[in-house]
């Protein structure tokens, strides 16, 4: 199929747990310096804004880096995690509820030799830090609009079918109690396999 940009109504839907699912197979595309590159979801994490106590934004908490999560759906949230990785995270939602989805991993597409380069010769992109240096994503993009880029999500034709999902809890969330135990955390089964289809 010729590739689509996602549009505002996909990222503006009210269940952050079915958009965490169904960006499975969706392509991230970054335009950045004058190179393109991209990669294939295959991990994501759902956050639930104020009642989940893995969020951010959880209890309404409002800070100068979580004010992105009450923008509209369609919006990069990224943060650095340890004052070392780049996280990236798509707001969705109607503006004024903080909800987000995590990138944690992806499989690299196109542009590879700068994808490369943004990772020191190393091919893992299976971790939310790698996946944001592997496609240049950084903080000074959060708040860009994920509809007119630097940053876009396309779909390219990957389909994930059900039985290639994995659903389980969240990682590096145990602060959280019970909530750290929700079925947020999705990911694709063999994720190379999307390169191929």
């Amino acid at each position: 199929m010729r590739p689509r940009a996602l549009p505002r109504s996909f990222y503006t839907r009210t269940s952050v747990t079915d958009i965490a699912r169904e960006l499975l197979g969706m392509v991230i595309v970054t335009s950045m310096d004058g190179t393109r590159t991209t990669g294939i979801i295959t991990e994501t994490e759902a956050y639930a804004g104020v009642n989940d106590r893995a969020s951010h934004a959880h209890g309404g908490r409002r800070t100068a880096r979580t004010e992105v999560m009450y923008s509209e759906g369609g919006t990069a949230y990224v943060y650095l995690c340890y004052g070392i990785h780049h996280l990236f995270n798509l707001v969705t939602n109607e503006a004024g509820v903080p909800h987000a989805v995590l990138v944690r991993g992806i499989v690299p597409d196109e542009g590879i030799e700068r994808i490369m380069e943004r990772r020191l010769g190393r091919r893992t992109t299976g971790g939310p830090g790698t996946a944001a240096q592997a496609l240049g994503i950084h903080v000074r993009h959060s708040g860009t609009d994920l509809i007119a880029g630097p940053i876009r999500i396309e779909d390219h034709g990957h389909r994930v079918m059900d039985a290639d999902v994995r659903i389980g809890a969240r990682i590096g969330v145990d602060y959280a109690g019970a909530d750290a135990k929700l079925p947020y955390r999705f990911w694709v089964r063999r994720p190379d396999a999307l390169l191929s289809r």
